[in-house]
């Protein structure tokens, strides 16, 4: 833990990030980071914010304005955002918009609240059979399918979610088993782009998990889908091991997020 604290207050330094701050504001990076950089970095304000501690609350003022530029370029950005991009890879749409909505909700803030949920819902809400037997990708980390149930869940009343999953993945299973979606492998985790998989199985976990949070308890698919989210789960923490930088510097943030439901709970 100490050694932790100690990287991050090495990093998370006043003058760091206001440097960071004005690099993100600088001419010609008006996409840069964006979404997923940008959605990531307001995680981690939010559970700062939420960190009973000294140091947490340090860090978290110090963030301030890299924080308030990150919100600067999303609130410019989204209202002009014509379609949401729906690859599995870091410019996805549907998990971004997740991660903010989850940050706009614990900071308060309703107006920026209230078009993320627009925008969601003018995305996403009259979408019908996702293809899922098209994923995934060969560079995928993100499942396009599970990222947009994992968003509209945290959109729609209990009830109205179960419908609307009901027309959009009309192939998840009743049996009570995890067939219908398969861990994938990763055919080299040392090349960059291919330990992507390693991630997914991480993602489509945390995001099965997510979309059964968001059902009636009554729901007759959520054995299917946590026998899925613990198969998934299973795979993916197995994976977590250092052994390459390609996957190793990415992830164990993925292995947090998950093993700790912060998008569940946060």
């Amino acid at each position: 833990m100490q050694p932790a604290r100690e990287a991050l207050r090495q990093s998370l330094t006043a003058e760091n990030l206001v440097q960071e701050a004005t690099y993100l504001r600088g001419e010609g990076r008006s996409s840069f980071e964006r979404p997923y950089g940008l959605a990531w970095l307001l995680q981690l304000v939010a559970e700062l914010r939420e960190w009973d501690d000294p140091q947490a609350r340090e860090m978290a003022n110090n963030l301030h304005p890299l924080e308030e530029a990150a919100l600067e370029r999303l609130k410019n950005w989204l209202p002009k955002l014509s379609n949401p991009v729906r690859i599995g890879e870091h410019d996805q749409t549907a998990f971004a918009l997740g991660l903010i909505l989850d940050y706009a909700h614990g900071n308060g803030d309703q107006k920026f609240t209230e078009l993320i949920v627009s925008r969601a819902n003018q995305f996403y809400l009259n979408d019908k059979n996702c293809p899922l037997a098209y994923e995934p990708s060969g560079e995928d980390f993100l499942s396009p399918c599970l990222a947009e149930a994992d968003l509209m869940r945290r959109v729609l009343p209990s009830q109205e979610f179960a419908g609307w999953l009901r027309t959009f993945m009309p192939q998840i299973s009743t049996s009570g088993t995890g067939k219908w979606l398969q861990p994938v492998v990763s055919p080299d985790p040392s090349d960059p782009k291919l330990a992507h998989l390693d991630g997914l199985n991480l993602s489509r976990a945390w995001m099965l998990q997510g979309i059964a949070a968001g059902l009636p308890k009554s729901d007759e698919r959520l054995a299917s889908i946590r026998a899925t989210a613990e198969a998934h789960s299973k795979a993916g923490l197995a994976t977590v091991t250092g052994e390459h930088y390609e996957g190793g510097h990415w992830l164990g943030s993925f292995a947090v997020y998950l093993v700790t439901k912060r998008g569940i709970s946060g």
